[in-house]
Order: C-alpha cells, then sequence, then structure tokens
C-alpha cells in the first residue's frame, strides 16, 4: 500500500512537449531556488531541474525535475521494469501513487470535463516533490520533523506547481495522489475560493468519484485523503440505492465536508457511529481497513439509515479482512 516516507509530498504538471532545464529554472525565478540539479543515472528518479528551500529550518526542500516521456501509469514491472518499479515504490512518482492513476483521473475528471481527454496530448511531464531528508543529512535527520504540516506542504506544491504551468507547452495539474487533473483557471479559482472560505482546496488535491455496482448501488469515494495529515489520513466512501433518488452533488458535499471534519478534529469516527447526511437521514459509519477500489487506502464507508440493506458487494472490503 503506498505511504509517505522520504517522499512526503508531491504532484505534477503534465506537458505536451519536453521542458528544458532552463524554461523551468525560468518559470520558478519567483522562489528561492538554492540550486540547479542533474538528471538522474534512470529517467524514472527524474532528469534535470531545481532545488526549491520550502522550509529550510527544518531541511525542507522541494525538488522540481523533467521527465521528458510520458507518465508511466503502470509504474514498472518488477521483472522488466525493475528501475521504474523500484523509483514508484521510493514514492518518486508522489507518496500515494498507485498505478493506474492517470487513467481514473481522467475517467473520472467530473470537475474539470476536459480532463478526460487533454491528458491523452501529453508526452512529457514535471515532478515535483517535497523531502525533508534530501541532500546532505545525520543519520537521525527525521523523515517527519515535529513541525510537520501535511496542508501547508501541499498549498506549497501547488504553488510551485501553478508556476510550471506558465511554461509554454503545459497541459494541466496533475495530482496522482489524489488522481485530481485541473486546469491552471481551476486549481486558480479553487485555491481563491478556499482562501475566501479558510478551507483546504479539497477539489485540487484529491478527487471524488463515482461507480456503478451491483445490484442498482452506487459508490461515491474520495481518493487523496491521505495527503491532508500525518498519521494518513481515510478515504470516505459513501453506498446508496440508485432508486432512492438521492442527489449526488448533495453527496459530494457530505463527503467534502466529513473530510474536513475528520481533518480538523481527527479520526472521531468509530465503527457504527451516525452522522446527519444527505436526504434528511443518519448515516452509519463503517470503519474500514480497506476500501471497496482502487487504489488501496483505509476508508470511512457512510450507508444511509433510509430502510435499504446493502449487498454483500459493497458492505465487504475488497479484499476479505
Amino acid at each position: 500500500m503506498p505511504f509517505k516516507g522520504q517522499i512526503t509530498g508531491g504532484t505534477c504538471v503534465l506537458f505536451e512537449r519536453p521542458v528544458s532545464a532552463d524554461a523551468l529554472s525560468n518559470a520558478l525565478s519567483g522562489f528561492n531556488v538554492v540550486r540547479r540539479t542533474d538528471g538522474s543515472d534512470h529517467w524514472a528518479f527524474g532528469g534535470p531541474g531545481v532545488s526549491i528551500a520550502f522550509r529550510p529550518e527544518i531541511n525542507g526542500y522541494v525538488a522540481v525535475k523533467t521527465t521528458d516521456r510520458p507518465w508511466p501509469d503502470e509504474m514498472g514491472d518488477p521483472a522488466t521494469e525493475p528501475m521504474v518499479f523500484g523509483a514508484w515504490s521510493m514514492g518518486h512518482f508522489g507518496p500515494f501513487t498507485y498505478p493506474g492513476s492517470l487513467e481514473r483521473a481522467a475517467q473520472h475528471s467530473w470537475g474539470w470535463p476536459e480532463g478526460k481527454t487533454v491528458a491523452n496530448r501529453h508526452t512529457a511531464f514535471v515532478r515535483i516533490l517535497a523531502s525533508y531528508v534530501f541532500g546532505e543529512v545525520s543519520g537521525d535527520t527525521p523523515i517527519f520533523p515535529a513541525e510537520y504540516d501535511a496542508v501547508g506542504e501541499l498549498a506549497f506544491l501547488t504553488d510551485v506547481a501553478l508556476a510550471v504551468m506558465a511554461v509554454p507547452g503545459a497541459l494541466c495539474y496533475f495530482n496522482p495522489n489524489g488522481e485530481s487533473l485541473r486546469s491552471y483557471a481551476g486549481v486558480k479559482a479553487s485555491l481563491t475560493f478556499a482562501t475566501e472560505q479558510t478551507v483546504p482546496p479539497l477539489d485540487v488535491y484529491c478527487n471524488v468519484r463515482l461507480f456503478n455496482v451491483d445490484e442498482g448501488w452506487l459508490v461515491m469515494d474520495t481518493v487523496g485523503n491521505g495527503q491532508l495529515g500525518l498519521p494518513d489520513l481515510p478515504d470516505l466512501e459513501a453506498c446508496v440505492k440508485k432508486n432512492k433518488g438521492y442527489n449526488l452533488q448533495e453527496v459530494d458535499a457530505f463527503l467534502r465536508n466529513t473530510t474536513l471534519y475528520v481533518w480538523r478534529q481527527g479520526e472521531v469516527f468509530r465503527d457504527g457511529d451516525t452522522i446527519d447526511g444527505p436526504g434528511g437521514v443518519r448515516w452509519r459509519a463503517r470503519v474500514r481497513k480497506q476500501g471497496l477500489l482502487t487504489p488501496p487506502r483505509r476508508t470511512l464507508r457512510f450507508f444511509p439509515e433510509d430502510g435499504t440493506k446493502p449487498p454483500d458487494v459493497v458492505f465487504r472490503d475488497r479484499d476479505t479482512e
């Protein structure tokens, strides 16, 4: 299961053509660029780029790296592509990235319909990765400093991504950890709204998806909530019967608002707890070690107390606990 490690956060920008290190450096001139960096021996670990000071007092830096090839959505086969697989397992494509993230992001790009097809045009990408153990550090340097701020880190990474999107050839923002695709204008609008409401821009960091399942049921879930805290926050799932007439926009808002509640209050839900939700009914939480759908992660799964009996396909975990 993906997790935060030496790479604590990451996002990227998809490009229709390769990006030069000079163009990247110029676009990031408004940040504290501490040095230019050479490319790694293997493309999976990134090409030439720059290192930006984020919180240097706790050794917090952001590596911005060019990659002159398409996003490797399968994340490598350990037998035939061991370097790609190794880079993925070490978090070099983002700490919560899971195979198929770009395909799923496009499929569920409800907030930006153009995202369903625009990513198909990309031939290169720039990755933006945060760490507190880059460079020359001692053996006792903590991976997560005491002052670690997951949401503050995400905000900084997004600001860097916006600057990178000013480079000619940029197609879109892509957060593989939250399987989210957004245009430059969409990211800007979300950041403005979030600032006005004093909340994180969840729709930039984390996607909300909708799936049909057996026996006339729908599952709407979040993906990417693990980025919002330490320990990683669970994602949320809402399971409803189609013929009950639930307003799906209200279910979406329920998932976002409950995410904010858990982010602020911590993991206060116990298995079986209830909360007010869409349809004017209580919704019962089920604490799950494994979500119903890819990617693998912990979830809080909610069912409305409306007299319906959930089928086994949505009541059990994707893998039996």
